[in-house]
């Protein structure tokens, strides 16, 4: 299935705030903070997920936090404002591209990083998927799930073809 960009960044843009709001509160269950009690699944999210937290608290300004237990952070005042001030910058373009990843990857800072260039679209897929595919090489592969992880990559190469429009 194709995007039609033009048509989704006009109904990001007719929508902006209220978007901007439920990024906002979706970053407070940003895959990328969620760590793996496994020691070895923890040690590869350690490895590819830390550089990528460091990188977007940096960008951001804030100060998310991983966690290995279940338990949803309280999202500080300052956090909320220095993540609205950086959306609240972006232009249409690339609001809509983040807006798409975050919902493709469950993650706002991977969308950050695919809209800031911090990744490629196959970089911010093998992150967003990386527990998936770790299980996946663990217990086997499921035809189903190679077909809506495939979907997801083809739509985050889309997603990178429109940055770069």
């Amino acid at each position: 299935m194709e995007l039609n960009f033009t048509k989704l960044q006009e109904d990001v843009e007719a929508h902006r705030e209220e978007i901007t709001e439920k990024l906002i509160i979706f970053s407070r269950s940003d895959a990328l903070l969620f760590w793996s009690p496994d020691e070895s699944l923890r040690k590869e999210q350690e490895k590819l997920w830390l550089p990528v937290l460091v990188w977007a608290n940096n960008t951001l300004n804030t100060d998310f936090k991983s966690t290995t237990g279940l338990e949803v952070e309280n999202t500080d005042k300052k956090r909320y404002f220095e993540l609205k001030n950086f959306l609240e910058g972006l232009s249409g373009k690339e609001i809509t591209a983040l807006y798409l990843t975050a919902i493709n990857t469950r993650s706002v800072l991977l969308g950050v990083a695919m809209v800031k260039g911090y990744g490629n679209a196959e970089q911010i897929f093998d992150l967003a998927e990386l527990e998936e595919l770790y299980q996946a090489n663990r217990w086997g592969r499921e035809e189903v799930a190679e077909a809506r992880r495939q979907s997801i990559k083809d739509t985050l190469k889309s997603i990178e073809k429109y940055l770069k429009s």
